[in-house]
């Protein structure tokens, strides 16, 4: 489809040195196969190897290269954060600086964003990832679906977010239970989603942190929070009025043009 929206890529960075070149290099050369309008911004959280030169040799070759150097690490959920507040344009993806997942993927269902304000990714090719890792995302789905009411396959993947309603939610989470936490908010708050199947690809260099003790005590941490906010204090989470959605977010369009 034509006239697909512009798109900004947040691309948090930790010791990468291996595999971020070609990130940002495929993230470039698929949004210019698609005709989109895009940028990529990479945040480098807190990196010791050469991942911060690396970055910065592209960006000066490259406007569409912008890069956010922090000095120490704050977790995947605060470098996305952060990226965000530097994003221009009206949608927002995170794209690993590990390389695993592609943005030529996410753009398959990219005209999804001219009906939904959310574009959920859910894995179809499981079996590149270890048994023991499938086995603890079945767990923290079904954990996630029954606590807060959602129905999700996947709450991990490289979510396209319209920018504004991501930034109607406050964020508490700086690890890996972010993007759960945003999308458990959206959701309960009636912005609208798609769901679509999307290829994992294999790590090419680095090592994961997502199943280390420092990103597990994280992660139980931040789904007291949400529970205690959505189900006790009752602060987030809940549907918002139609007259309150952002002006531009595809939901409040909708409504407005039902209403004329």
């Amino acid at each position: 489809m034509d006239n697909l929206p512009p798109l900004s890529i947040v691309m948090p960075c930790l010791n990468e040195e291996e595999t971020l070149a070609a990130a940002i290099q495929d993230a470039l050369q698929a949004v210019h196969e698609k005709g989109v309008e895009g940028e990529v911004i990479v945040v480098n959280d807190g990196s010791t190897d050469n991942s911060q030169e690396i970055a910065e040799e592209i960006a000066l070759s490259n406007l569409r290269v912008r890069i956010l150097n922090k000095k120490k690490r704050e977790g995947i959920g605060k470098a996305f954060w952060d990226g965000l507040a530097m994003a221009t344009y009206p949608f927002v993806v995170m794209i690993p600086g590990d390389n695993e997942n592609k943005v030529s993927e996410v753009l398959l269902n990219y005209h999804l964003a001219h009906q939904v304000d959310i574009v959920v990714p859910f894995i179809h090719n499981s079996e590149v990832r270890d048994t023991r890792r499938r086995f603890i995302s079945s767990i923290y789905r079904l954990i996630i679906n029954i606590s807060f009411g959602t129905n999700l396959n996947y709450t991990n993947g490289t979510v396209v977010y319209n920018t504004l309603a991501l930034r109607s939610i406050k964020l508490h989470s700086t690890g890996f239970f972010y993007q759960t936490e945003l999308l458990v908010k959206l959701v309960r708050r009636g912005f609208l989603y798609a769901e679509v199947p999307q290829l994992l690809g294999t790590r090419r260099g680095g090592k994961s942190t997502a199943l280390t003790l420092r990103s597990l005590c994280n992660l139980v941490w931040s789904f007291i929070r949400l529970l205690v906010d959505i189900h006790v204090l009752r602060i987030e989470g809940t549907r918002l009025e139609l007259n309150s959605l952002p002006v531009g977010t595809n939901t409040r369009r909708r409504c407005l043009a039902l209403k004329q």
